[in-house]
């Protein structure tokens, strides 16, 4: 690991609320400005109330976040349990309800309020609110995964939420259902190709075999988890899954890298570490943190150590110094770990 892997800093929310007006937090940002024009979407408000609700500090701009996260995600659920996902600058939606990845992320943001924030209040609204979203069920895997990590952090805390438990019951079956993509016998992913925070679905099958006790289930995704990261490490470094995917013949391609995928992997391994003790898991935690401290393909630190936003690429030629929501909550949500596994300040 490179020397600076192991400085992490503690989370920091400034460019977060930065990025962050009376409606929502915008989806974009020119170098580590916002830009309004391109508007707000459920997606990323729903990893705000996910790492607002991690957050132990008790900060008025967190509480500020996490209410304005919970209220976004409470208009763009509807009243039959789908999810909207774009808002225009004007506070209009721009698009209709539906069971994209916006509905299983908004579950993932509602469970974890509901497990981990430490206002009463907050929780409650956020019971209400699942309670609306969790009767609907996805066609797509990635939102089902999604869905199952928000529905298996209330059963940590409410472990007879029926809502919940029947998702998470249901989700484990979409994730039992997928098998192996006939590309050879080195490509054990249940896809033809790697897509988008893939580590998500290995973390879907942990979360859901543990809590559900499908022991086969748990194991698979264990084992799948262990494959990824195997594939996603180069040189004693993390080296993810590009924007364009990944199939068993694409080689040794490697960019544009996307923080999104660094977050899965650590959130996944992190996972991982609660149920099985291998030495594997907190080692893909400290590579996902080094990932942003520099230990990458291109040696680039892949944060702005003034504003605290994280840069939305891995380029050949180094890093896309934007600072978008996505890629900022990226950079929180590893930083949380990083602390959770004793790393700040090492």
């Amino acid at each position: 690991m490179t020397s600076p892997a192991w400085k992490p800093p503690e989370p920091n929310f400034d460019h977060l609320v930065h990025m962050t007006d009376a409606r929502g937090t915008f989806e974009h940002a020119m170098f580590g400005e916002p830009r309004p024009e391109h508007g707000y979407c459920t997606d990323d408000m729903s990893r705000v109330l996910v790492v607002t609700s991690r957050e132990p500090g008790d900060t008025p701009a967190v509480r500020r976040l996490m209410a304005l996260s919970l209220g976004f995600i409470d208009e763009a659920i509807d009243t039959q349990g789908k999810c909207r996902n774009r808002m225009n600058r004007l506070g209009e939606w721009e698009d209709r309800p539906a069971l994209d990845d916006c509905w299983g992320r908004a579950i993932w943001g509602l469970g974890s309020a509901i497990a981990r924030s430490g206002d009463g209040g907050v929780r409650q609204r956020a019971i209400e609110i699942l309670g609306r979203a969790c009767v609907q069920r996805s066609a797509w895997p990635r939102s089902m995964a999604f869905a199952a990590l928000g529905a298996a952090e209330v059963l940590t805390c409410v472990p007879a939420h029926v809502g919940a438990r029947s998702l998470l019951a249901a989700a484990a079956d979409t994730m039992d259902g997928l098998v192996a993509a006939s590309n050879g016998a080195d490509w054990v992913w249940p896809e033809p190709r790697l897509t988008y925070a893939n580590a998500a679905v290995p973390e879907a099958m942990i979360a859901a075999g543990w809590m559900l006790d499908r022991p086969g289930l748990l194991d698979r995704g264990l084992a799948l988890l262990e494959w990824l990261l195997d594939r996603e490490s180069l040189d004693g470094h993390l080296s993810v899954t590009p924007a364009g995917g990944a199939g068993p013949t694409d080689g040794n391609t490697r960019f544009d890298q996307q923080p999104i995928e660094v977050a899965a992997m650590a959130d996944a391994c992190a996972r991982a570490a609660s149920v099985d003790g291998a030495q594997r898991w907190p080692d893909g935690v400290r590579s996902a943190v080094g990932w942003f401290m520099g230990d990458n393909d291109c040696g680039v630190v892949m944060w702005d150590e003034t504003t605290h936003g994280g840069f939305d690429g891995l380029e050949v030629g180094g890093a896309n110094r934007n600072q978008g929501a996505e890629s900022t909550l990226a950079l929180l949500s590893t930083l949380q770990h990083a602390r959770r596994f004793a790393l700040v300040g090492q």
